[in-house]
């Protein structure tokens, strides 16, 4: 069906525009050709290892391919974007990834191998085929990629249906049931000017993990409404990358409606042109997701023609969007990712837009400034993160209004803290000798220093357990910004409307520091020194101007380890500012 084609080469402005976070619609042409190509191998990957493996119910794999190939011959640009389409690659991945051992699923093996007959039928749907053939069938559905699901009741959770086209209508049914009856779910095309997406809700690979059922959504026009929103926003912000984002981009797969100011969003190297997101807040919100999970496809991409790191995974490191540590492979992501979204959001002039720019620009500089200090880059990585911090760097100066630059630096230390707190250990030793000096100094007999410069030197990682999510006093700082009005309203129970947050939450993002101060210490003095607490404590005393917030903001993790040493006889604040003492480092 295919033949060998020369090596994918990316011309050099494509290439200079990939390294510098960007790329227009021809640069995205050349990243889905190549991507057509890892598709193809991982397909081709997936039917030798098959070839052997028993197929239950369905027909042999190569009817199914056969079935293909005589699609394509009819309707090659359709049966190509079909092959292309971003829930068939995790199909593949998937599949091959259980051939060779390295995944499971509850499903019996020819489930998965048999969606290659879902594929070849719904080609042959849209090339208007005679044709009769079997194809999976999960959970009571059985599924045509980019099409829909017809629901067949009252069988096994593994089963066969039948799908045939005949007749001079060529009228298509599944398991004798008519595609547009009651029991066809069809993909709804999300429409704006320029732009279409589908609605996936029922590939069984669409949520970027493992299979799953359909789950139809009850009404589309919302969704409908917030695609025509963004697309507004996105035009309006850079028509150009607007452009090249509706080049790159299938499909979006709907997940359930989160916390307001928390949305939930994913994609993969395996699913190139879409991107998983909850119900956004506005158009605005999925518009920024848009360009989040973009910039992911890109590299993505990019990686599949090119070496960026060469790295094991085994060293973890702070990524400031995240509240478990990351290998450098995870890092690089998301410096890429969140240079796309610090250029969105400088472009978006409201309170809101000003704190996410200020946000992300100081979060991103920071991550650049990690990874490109990594030996586990190769001499390319290093040019993209060295392209990236320069285009980065004048961001950083640029005005943004007091208010909103203190907010968002607030939440930069409370992540940074927070992080440190939870997956930081100090060394035994090293907390035992400064209770010891501590109580020296304390009773009069020696000088409670602070520790030596190799005694702070940061240990690897732990991955800890947070008992909240570490965006909290950010969502809280959100909603102060975009809805004063619903902010008040958070007083009484804020952990009700936002998950975590407590009172003195809202004393610290309001500016009622005082306040916050003493209820982050007498939390800290009756026992709940969480790490949230902590650096509570930490943030309310530096903007008190108390130079114990320093302290307890950079040890976070060895003020609380020193002050359960010291069995809670030590003021909180005193050891914050014992750990500011020179030499700490």
């Amino acid at each position: 069906m295919y033949q060998t084609a020369r090596p994918h080469v990316l011309p050099p402005q494509s290439f200079d525009e990939l390294l510098g976070g960007g790329g227009g619609p021809a640069t995205v042409g050349a990243l889905r050709a190549g991507e057509r190509s890892w598709r193809l191998l991982v397909v081709r990957a997936l039917l030798d290892a098959a070839a052997t493996e028993p197929t239950g119910p369905l027909p042999p794999l190569t009817a199914g391919w056969r079935l293909l190939a005589r699609a394509r011959s009819v309707a090659e640009p359709e049966v190509e974007r079909l092959l292309t389409y971003p829930a068939v690659g995790m199909w593949a991945a998937h599949t091959l990834r259980r051939l060779r051992g390295t995944a499971d699923d509850e499903a019996p093996l020819w489930v998965e191998t048999g969606y290659l007959h879902a594929l070849a039928a719904s080609a042959a749907v849209r090339a208007g085929l005679e044709f009769r053939t079997a194809v999976p069938v999960r959970h009571g559905w059985a599924v045509l990629p980019a099409l829909g699901a017809m629901r067949v009741p009252d069988g096994p959770d593994w089963g066969a249906a039948e799908v045939s086209a005949s007749g001079g209508d060529r009228e298509v049914r599944v398991a004798g049931r008519r595609l547009g009856g009651p029991d066809w779910h069809a993909l709804t095309e999300l429409r704006a000017d320029g732009c279409t997406l589908l609605l996936d809700d029922t590939d069984p690979y669409r949520t970027l993990r493992r299979p799953v059922v359909p789950e139809p959504v009850d009404g589309t026009d919302e969704w409908q409404e917030l695609f025509r929103s963004a697309w507004e926003v996105l035009t309006a912000t850079g028509r150009e990358e607007a452009r090249a984002l509706a080049d790159g981009l299938v499909s979006v797969v709907p997940r359930p409606r989160s916390e307001r100011f928390r949305p939930r969003s994913a994609s993969s190297g395996d699913a190139f042109g879409t991107a998983l997101a909850s119900v956004p807040d506005d158009g605005e919100q999925f518009a920024s997701t848009l360009v989040h999970e973009f910039q992911h496809n890109k590299l993505s991409a990019f990686m599949h023609l090119f070496t960026l790191y060469g790295d094991d995974g085994a060293r973890l490191y702070y990524a400031p969007w995240r509240d478990d540590p990351r290998p450098l492979g995870g890092l690089l992501q998301g410096v890429y990712a969140f240079f796309g979204v610090t250029s969105f959001w400088r472009r978006r002039d409201h309170p809101l837009g000003r704190f996410e720019f200020a946000l992300w620009r100081a979060q991103t500089a920071h991550a650049l400034d990690v990874v490109g200090h990594s030996d586990g880059l190769t001499e390319l990585g290093r040019r993209l993160v060295a392209g990236l911090a320069e285009q980065l760097r004048p961001w950083l100066a640029e005005p943004v209004d007091r208010r909103i630059g203190a907010l968002a630096d607030l939440v930069v230390a409370d992540h940074r803290a927070t992080w440190r707190a939870y997956h930081l250990r100090p060394d035994p030793d090293v907390v035992r000798a400064l209770a010891a000096k501590w109580q020296e100094g304390r009773s009069g007999a020696g000088r409670a220093a602070g520790p030596s410069r190799t005694a702070a030197h940061d240990a690897a990682p732990v991955p800890g357990k947070p008992v909240r999510a570490f965006d909290t006093r950010a969502v809280l700082a959100r909603w102060l910004l975009a809805d004063r009005a619903g902010f008040e309203e958070l007083r009484d129970e804020p952990g009700a409307t936002v998950a975590g947050a407590r009172p003195e939450d809202l004393d610290l993002v309001t500016g009622r520091t005082a306040e916050a101060l003493d209820a982050y210490w007498a939390l800290v003095a009756r026992g709940e020194g969480t790490p949230e607490n902590w650096v509570g404590l930490g943030l309310a005393a530096r903007a008190e101007g108390d130079p114990a917030g320093d302290g307890l903001l950079a040890h976070p993790e060895l003020a609380a380890a020193l002050y359960a040493e010291l069995d809670g006889r030590a003021d909180p604040l005193e050891l914050g500012r014992r750990l500011t003492a020179p030499g700490l480092g």
